[in-house]
This record gives structure tokens, sequence and C-alpha cells, in this order.
């Protein structure tokens, strides 16, 4: 009894309480709080990433590709050699003692990498619309959200936020998406900031063990939201800005189907509840305990969080790993399949031929244009940007257009980010898996947003 004293004592102390409330405070601000930059709204750390980016506007492209080759390099020396320095420590041994797939995967991203940064070989590779896509649009991006990301997520992972958010959220997000309410966070992340943010947060989470393979591939394929400011520049691409808030409305509603829906399909109703080293939940670990009200449990499991919680020296440790478990474990991964995806997107017929048993449907649905409309919807699979590109040279309705750009933002899934990012992390899903996802997605979500654009536009 005079145990538990002690520990409530400890954990209602004022630096334990400061230890809760100013990083959690500092996180809520860098990652979730909207800020007005000109005339769209943005989170800070999309400003300090922008800022980042531009301090290393000049080199960010070799510094990108000489990252892509070095992560190769050492993960085909130390798959061969295995050096007793790399596999005694820990982190080196996990950044660089992957598997034959991973291997290859970075191999294959040093090749297009190198072909773009030089300009040599085919030009298919390194054409405005494939390789230099991915390395001069897309990975300047995502080097300096991984470098402030991976150092700064430390503040809202580790300081009982998290936890205080998950206990009075569990009662909306279990029963209606068989997530923890801790997941929300996630989602807020990716809305407010950017999808990848909300998927760094979520693999760290599984690899942390606060959610199971099935958890973790639910909130990484469902909820790692496109952001409002990409879906103002997809609503912009196709000439409809003067639409954002009803294209933003449909947008929600249709991604909250699809929530509430695909969660329940194969493959993601087939994922094991287990965590990440095989081990089951506890079935009542999110139960709460008698006497207690739904706050007052919250801020006691938030409190024990912030009680245990690394100092300074040991944040800024797991910072550091983060930033660079990202920038050299995700960024080949992301060349390798973004720029693969684009290829088979802008060179072959693939696309068009998976998009055509989608025209009856769209004539089901009464969109107009509707074979045109169907070339553009399996192409999102590659790049969430091509649709609207697509649309806004080809379509002349603006209910089609409408439609192809909010579909394209709830599809969710496209290899050039999100999917080359799910592939690159330990959450268990495979390409077989995000298609058939990306699939399910576009069939759920479509029948909403043609009925909310027949009516609003």
């Amino acid at each position: 009894m005079q145990q538990e004293h002690v520990e409530e004592h400890n954990l209602y102390h004022w630096r334990t309480l400061f230890a809760f409330i100013v990083p959690s405070l500092i996180g809520i601000f860098l990652f979730m709080t909207p800020i007005p930059l000109g005339e769209v709204f943005t989170i800070p750390i999309a400003v300090l990433a922008k800022q980042v980016q531009l301090l290393v506007a000049n080199h960010i492209t070799a510094i990108v590709t000489g990252v892509i080759c070095f992560t190769a390099i050492s993960g085909l020396l130390v798959k061969i050699f295995k050096p007793a320095f790399i596999t005694r420590i820990g982190f080196l041994n996990h950044l660089f003692a992957v598997s034959y797939v991973w291997v290859v995967t970075r191999l294959v991203g040093m090749v297009f990498v190198v072909m773009t940064f030089f300009k040599i070989g085919p030009a298919a590779v390194y054409s405005d619309s494939t390789g230099h896509l991915v390395l001069h649009d897309l990975m300047p991006v995502l080097f300096s959200v991984f470098i402030l990301a991976g150092l700064l997520l430390p503040l809202l992972l580790n300081f009982g936020l998290l936890e205080l958010v998950g206990t009075l959220l569990t009662k909306v997000m279990r029963p209606l998406f068989g997530v923890p309410g801790r997941s929300a966070v996630n989602c807020v992340a990716s809305w407010l900031g950017d999808g990848s943010v909300g998927i760094l947060m979520t693999a760290k989470q599984y690899e942390e063990k606060f959610f199971t393979a099935k958890e973790a591939a639910i909130i990484g394929t469902t909820f790692s939201a496109v952001s409002i400011t990409f879906s103002l520049v997809v609503i912009g691409q196709v000439k409809l800005e003067h639409l954002f808030a009803p294209f933003y409305l449909t947008v929600c509603l249709a991604g909250i189907v699809a929530a509430l829906i695909v969660p329940r399909l194969p493959p993601l109703s087939w994922k094991k509840h287990q965590y990440i080293d095989g081990t089951v939940p506890d079935g009542d670990n999110e139960a709460l305990p008698e006497g207690k009200t739904l706050f007052k449990h919250g801020l006691h499991v938030a409190l024990t969080k912030a009680y245990n919680a690394k100092g300074f020296k040991g944040t800024l440790d797991e910072g550091l790993k983060n930033a660079f478990d990202m920038v050299f474990a995700v960024l080949p991964v992301v060349m390798a399949v973004g720029t693969f995806a684009l290829l088979v997107a802008e060179y072959t017929p693939v696309f068009q031929i998976l998009g055509t048993p989608f025209i009856p449907f769209l004539e089901l649905l009464q969109i107009p244009e509707a074979e045109k409309a169907a070339q553009t919807i399996v192409v999102g699979f590659a790049d969430m940007f091509i649709p609207s590109i697509l649309a806004a040279n080809s379509i002349e309705s603006d209910v089609t257009r409408f439609i192809i750009a909010a579909m394209s933002v709830t599809q969710l899934i496209y290899m050039s980010e999100v999917g080359a990012l799910l592939l690159g992390s330990k959450i268990p899903v495979n390409i077989l898996e995000l298609f058939v996802i990306f699939l399910l997605r576009t069939l759920i979500t479509l029948p909403v947003i043609a009925l909310m654009a027949h009516w609003l536009v």
C-alpha cells in the first residue's frame, strides 16, 4: 500500500507533470497545430522541413544520391562479409544487416539514383515523369521531413501524450475501426502534416510493441491520411480550387467509409493479432481499472510513461537513431519502388489495361467521360499526383475531374511515397496486399465520391 502511495506521489510530482506537459505541448505544436503560410495552412514541422530543404537546396540531390549508394554498398558488404564491428552494435546491425530482398531493392535504388543524378543510361529512367520526379521532387521533401521528424518524434511518442489520447479515444477507435485510441494521433499528424509522418509514427510504435501486426497494417494503410496542404495542390491541379471545401468534405466522408469497411476485409482482416516479436497482447490491456474514470486512468498511464521517460540525452540519442533509420533504410526503397512504378505507368499499358474493367462501374455511377476516367483510376497506385495531371490535360467535365481528384486522395496507397514507405518499414504488408487494399479503397470510395460530386459540383 505504501509503495502505491509513493508511486502516486512521484507521478504527480511537479517534475513528472513538467516532463509530461512540456514535451507533449511542443510535440502538439510542431506536428499537429495548423498555422497559416501564405494562402494555405500547414504545420510547423513542415515549415521547418522546408527551411532545411532550402538550406541544402544546392546539394540535397547529391546528398541523397550519396546516402542511397552508401546504404546499398554497405548492405551488400555486410551481407557478404558479416563484419563483427557491425553485428556487435545493435543499431548498425539493424541498419545494414538486412535480408537479400532488401539488399537487392537497395541496389536497384542505387542504380536508378546514379542513372538519374548523372543522366546516364536509358532516358526513360531519368525522364521528368519517372526518376527525375522521384529524385528531384520527392526525395528533397522526404529527406528534410525524415531528419526533423526523426529527431522530434520522441516529443510525441515518449512523454505520455499518446497514452492519454489513446485511453480517452479507445471507446471510439476500437469498436469502429479495430485499432487502439492512440492511433488517432497518427491520423491527425498525417492529416495536418504529411502521410509519411503518420507512417513513420506507426512503424516506430509497431517496433516498440504498442501496435500488433494487424493494428499496424490497418493504421498504416487506412489512417496515414493525405495532408490538407497536398489536397489543395491536387484540387488546384484539376483547376477546381473554388470547390476546395466540398472537395475536402467529400474526401473526409469517403475516407471514414473506407476506414469502417476495408479493415474488416482481407487482406487486413487476415493479419495476425500479435506483436513484432510474436507475442500475443493481453486481451485486457485497454480495460479500465475498477474505480477509475476514463480521464483519471488515462492521466495515470500518461504520467507513468513520463516518469519513466529517458532524459534529454536519451531522447536526443533516440531521435538521432530515428533520423538515421529513416534516411538510410527508407530512401533507397522509395527510389527503387517509386521509379519502377512510374516507369510502368509511363511506358507500358499495364495501368490502362487494369483500368478497363472500371468503365462499366463508372458508367453505372453516371460519371461523364467514363473511358478516359477509367485510365486514371489504377495509375494512382504508381503516384497520387498522376491521375490529376492526366485529368487536367484530357477531361472536360468538372464533375469527372472532381471525382478523379478526390479518388486519388482517398486511394491513399501510392508507390512513389506511401507504398514505398510501408514496404521499407517493418509493418507487415507486401506489394500484392497493398495493391488489393488500393483496389478495395477505390471500389468503396468511388460511389461515395460520385454521389457527392453529382450533388455538389
